[in-house]
């Protein structure tokens, strides 16, 4: 099974990449628009097992529209470092903290597909200075999830997060092929969207040296943090955050969280949400930006026509 060289995930487009330091490691950040600390900053957060490029069609309608956009992979993915540790959503966290220090701005609004829209709601806790607004795609919050586990995830998710605790089976599979198609044809929901080429891109991003484990870890982080300690005090930093302005988009065909208990509880939206909209897009499954990207991006922009002018 041969791997891939990270230098092919640079994809050509209307987009600069660039390595920037932050919280002890290098990312890669995909940057668009204007170059400009005034400018508002939009971070892009992908999710398992996907890379920078699942937000390859909101990136330019984002800065086209003016925004300074900042799509980066995530620690352990595809051209950014890959430590042996560091995937709890607390150190994924600062390392989103950092990249926007190391953009030379002072804040952000953080928009999250899947895992990185649990890293965007953690953000608005445990980065509150730096964070503007929250957009979670495909995304329950973690208190809503933590406090009825059974109703978040549908049963077939379950099983795939339990196959991710193995040791080495799951790194395989991914590198394989086979899981990767399975995720997202599973959770997609948008029939056809997943065509040959998306595909590939997807498997070769798994290939790279240490990748695959790395994603595996994200997984079982959330899965076994559930008990622990670290776990514990997670989510009760995510009970101080403090109100900003939220918006919410779910698929009404999502294969790993279903729509019916996606919005925000009323606690949790007294707790987290200055302002709250919720977008349900009744064709599309988990995977939003690449299923429904025209609709994304869309959505996107009205809410930051507003959300982007507001103070903190």
């Amino acid at each position: 099974m041969s791997t891939v060289d990270s230098a092919t995930l640079l994809i050509e487009g209307p987009w600069r990449h660039r390595f920037v330091a932050a919280n002890g490691a290098r990312f890669h950040v995909t940057v668009s628009g204007p170059d400009d600390r005034d400018t508002p900053l939009v971070v892009l957060l992908h999710g398992v097992p996907q890379f920078w490029w699942a937000w390859r069609r909101q990136i330019p309608a984002l800065a086209d529209a003016g925004y300074r956009v900042a799509a980066m992979d995530v620690r352990g993915t595809g051209s950014s470092d890959k430590p042996p540790q560091g995937y709890d959503v607390p150190t994924l966290a600062a390392d989103v903290a950092g990249v926007v220090r190391s953009l030379g701005a002072s804040r952000a609004i953080v928009v999250g597909n899947g895992t990185g829209g649990e890293i965007a709601w953690a953000m608005a806790a445990l980065q509150p200075d730096l964070v503007q607004a929250v957009a979670a795609l495909g995304a329950p919050h973690p208190l809503d999830v933590h406090g009825h586990p059974r109703t978040a995830l549908r049963a077939g998710a379950w099983r795939r997060l339990a196959f991710a605790q193995l040791p080495s089976f799951p790194e395989r599979a991914l590198q394989r092929g086979d899981l990767v198609r399975t995720l997202l044809t599973e959770w997609g929901g948008a029939p056809g969207w997943l065509d040959a080429a998306t595909e590939q891109q997807y498997r070769e991003a798994v290939r790279v040296p240490f990748a695959a484990h790395s994603q595996m870890e994200q997984l079982r982080w959330l899965v076994r943090s559930m008990p622990r300690l670290d776990g514990r005090r997670y989510h009760a930093a995510l009970e101080q955050t403090r109100p900003l302005p939220v918006l919410q988009v779910h698929g009404g065909r999502d294969g790993l969280r279903p729509a019916t208990y996606a919005p925000l509880s009323a606690s949790t939206k007294a707790l987290v949400a200055e302002r709250y909209r919720y977008e349900l897009v009744p064709s599309a499954g988990h995977w939003l930006p690449d299923e429904a990207p025209d609709v994304v991006s869309e959505v996107l922009l009205d809410w930051l026509s507003e959300t982007a002018l507001v103070s903190p």
